[in-house]
């Protein structure tokens, strides 16, 4: 299997990972921080290792304020719904995930939102942003880059225009985390949501959302902690007063395991493996007639992300031909990013998407663009869609 979808969640895991779950469940098992017995202990002290070195990689100063949570969806739902109020006013972009576009749609009876209006690449001008702001903007909200067309938003940038403008500032990093730099300080984020299973290389059902101190969010579940049990509410106390239930200890430690992994190999080195295997598919792609890419030009930073449809083909029957035909796998359809799609212009016709890591090849994207020479060429009139949209 040639495994081209990773924006979806990476594939294969390091060693390392698979190493520290088996460990997690089979050695030590236990609770963390629901006893006082040296299992719980021993599992406390896992899920503390992984707070603090996600809290390294991303230069978060206080690890307390590492919250983990089931995904990146998951994080943005406390994100939004424990940030915004009656009467708020929200400003995103049109090319957000549905794990914004969602929540705050639910909350529209609620709050007013301001979608910004990206380019026909994805790209968006911060003068938008910076115009749309109001008297009652209580956040803006923004992917780091686009699951669709791997395009990089001016983070940096809106983090400093949010701050100067006393907005929270909350960032989708669905599909940079572990991929490209980020430094919460320097960039001046309030919010950060992440999954754990794509770029940090840990397992599914992981995720982690970045509280900082000008956040002031809600809990977005209460129950218990391990700690304070005789207080009738939730503790103030960090990483408590945002972590009710068991957590998945089992799949923190795996997630501490990808992390490590990052760091031990360098993110700048995992970066620049990333960016060749893009920009050679990108540089092989145009010279196939008929084959169109959506999203910046190769010369433009992007997340290793690349969206295309093959003139006259139909995009499921594309993916569903490279599963079938070439053992290629991929993601045909909207991504779950409806808008996105308006913006690029691709509603109607949907994409293919290659999403690449660290441990893809140079071979298998040769293969991969000899194999949609081929595809251009056949009838696809019988080939089962490959798009779940």
């Amino acid at each position: 299997m040639i495994y081209f979808d990773n924006a979806a969640t990476s594939w294969p895991k390091p060693p390392e990972v698979m190493e520290a779950m088996r460990h997690c469940l089979e050695e030590v098992g236990a609770n963390p921080g629901r006893s006082g017995h040296k299992m719980s202990l021993a599992a406390g002290k896992i899920v503390d290792a992984t707070r603090e070195a996600i809290a390294a990689l991303f230069n978060i100063s206080e690890p307390d304020r590492v919250i983990f949570t089931f995904n990146a969806t998951d994080a943005l739902n406390m994100a939004i719904k424990g940030t915004l109020n009656s009467g708020d006013h929200v400003i995103t972009t049109s090319m957000e995930h549905n794990s914004v576009t969602r929540p705050l749609y639910g909350l529209r009876h609620q709050i007013e939102v301001t979608k910004v209006q990206c380019k026909d690449d994805g790209t968006l001008d911060l003068r938008d942003v910076k115009k749309a702001i109001r008297p009652n903007t209580r956040a803006i909200i923004m992917t780091h880059a686009s699951n669709v067309s791997g395009t990089v938003m001016p983070v940096r940038e809106a983090g400093a225009l949010a701050r100067e403008a006393g907005i929270i500032f909350i960032v989708d990093a669905a599909q940079t985390a572990g991929i490209l730099d980020i430094d919460v300080e320097k960039m001046k984020i309030d919010l950060l949501a992440m999954p754990g299973h794509k770029g940090l290389m840990g397992p599914p059902g992981t995720g982690v959302l970045y509280v900082g101190e000008r956040a002031q969010m809600k809990p977005f579940r209460e129950g218990g902690t391990g700690s304070k049990s005789a207080v009738a509410g939730q503790p103030e106390e960090l990483p408590e007063k945002y972590e009710s239930g068991t957590l998945n200890s089992v799949g923190i430690a795996g997630l501490g395991a990808g992390v490590n992994f990052i760091r031990k190999i360098s993110l700048s080195k995992i970066r620049e493996h990333e960016r060749m295997l893009t920009a050679r598919f990108i540089q092989g792609a145009r010279k196939i007639p008929g084959l169109k890419i959506f999203g910046p030009d190769e010369n433009t930073e992007r997340a290793p992300v690349v969206s295309f449809l093959l003139e006259g083909k139909d995009t499921g029957a594309v993916g569903g031909a490279l599963d079938r035909w070439y053992n290629i796998a991929c993601r045909a359809g909207l991504h779950c990013s409806p808008d996105a799609h308006r913006t690029l212009g691709t509603f109607e016709s949907k994409l293919v998407r290659f999403s690449f890591s660290y441990f893809n090849q140079v071979e298998e994207v040769d293969f991969a663009l000899q194999c949609l020479r081929d595809i251009k060429e056949r009838d696809l009139s019988g080939v089962d869609g490959g798009c779940n949209c």
